[in-house]
């Protein structure tokens, strides 16, 4: 039992799916079943149930994710501390999703340019975990949007996104200068995998019994109306968008993003904006950290029509 196998193992484990597994690590799916195989013959035990639908964590395959996570998050960690030993200083930033679309390019051109010393490791997560890694250890800084559950971690926001509804052009309420949420009430929402932060879930998957009368109801599970179709699941953009063009789903997205022929975003009454943020884990702002803060930020508001500030939990 090695990292790279845990490593691929987690992987299965938070995909539930051996084919999207493979695409995130960049892999076949055929070495990847040979390695998760040894791997349960080399413990003794099932990991994983697998059927036509894809795959669920076996009682033991449950406790081997949580310890791998943990292993992999100290592996991750020696790494940092045995390069910072051999003058090798290194800081891990994690992005989501398209946090970085604008500004990525020359934020990369001048933190090298200022700090070339510094070893920058990328870890893209997928929609499931707005901290990018961070409570799980995995990064220093995260460059992510909120709203999570920032419970011991701080945020500094870069900027402030109005949100719209992503809809197909040939939507019926597609030509809209604005929609009202209670026009979208019983529309197919995307949704996102169980375990993901809730206050996250609850924002970005639509607002969930929008315009019913006060006595219908909402189910227990996904908040939807009852008897409401449910979307499909989505971990990543990509996947996001694919759902609305071929599945007919809809969804939120920042404004002024670019969106692929057949889609457009009408801006939605009643939503909060989304900020984009720098976070950390409270009580951890290293010097690497509160450098590439500075950096970004400043960065950041060269761009003229965006808000910028700090909070701190």
């Amino acid at each position: 039992m090695d990292v790279r196998t845990l490593r691929y193992f987690v992987a299965v484990a938070e995909e539930l799916h051996f084919g999207r597994a493979a695409a995130r690590l960049r892999m076949t799916q055929p070495p990847l079943s040979r390695a998760i195989r040894q791997l349960e013959g080399d413990l003794g035990c099932a990991l994983l149930l697998r059927s036509p639908a894809g795959v669920s964590l076996t009682p033991a395959g449950a406790v081997l994710y949580e310890e791998a996570c943990a292993l992999l998050a100290r592996a991750e960690g020696i790494r940092a501390r045995v390069a910072a030993a051999a003058g090798t200083p290194a800081l891990t930033v994690g992005i989501l999703a398209d946090s970085v679309e604008q500004m990525g390019p020359r934020l990369a051109e001048e933190y090298r340019r200022r700090r070339p010393e510094v070893r920058v490791r990328i870890r893209e997560a997928d929609l499931a975990d707005p901290t990018a890694g961070l409570r799980a250890g995995r990064v220093d800084v995260a460059l992510t949007r909120t709203p999570f559950d920032d419970t011991g971690v701080t945020t500094h926001v870069l900027r402030s996104d109005p949100v719209g509804v992503v809809l197909r052009t040939d939507d019926p309420l597609a030509g809209r200068d604005r929609l009202s949420q209670a026009e979208l009430a019983g529309r197919r929402w995307f949704r996102f995998p169980d375990g993901t932060d809730p206050v996250w879930r609850a924002y970005w998957t639509g607002p969930a019994g929008a315009g019913l009368s006060p006595d219908a109801g909402l189910s227990a599970v996904t908040g939807r109306p009852n008897g409401a179709e449910e979307g499909p699941v989505v971990r990543t953009v990509h996947e996001c968008v694919q759902s609305v063009l071929w599945d007919g789903a809809v969804g939120l997205a920042p404004l002024g993003h670019s969106l692929p022929e057949g889609l457009v975003a009408v801006p939605l009454d009643g939503m909060e904006p989304s900020r984009l943020v720098l976070a950390w884990n409270t009580g951890h702002d290293t010097p690497l950290i509160r450098a590439f803060v500075r950096l970004t930020t400043a960065l950041y508001r060269e761009v003229p029509g965006r808000a910028a500030g700090s909070r701190t939990e």
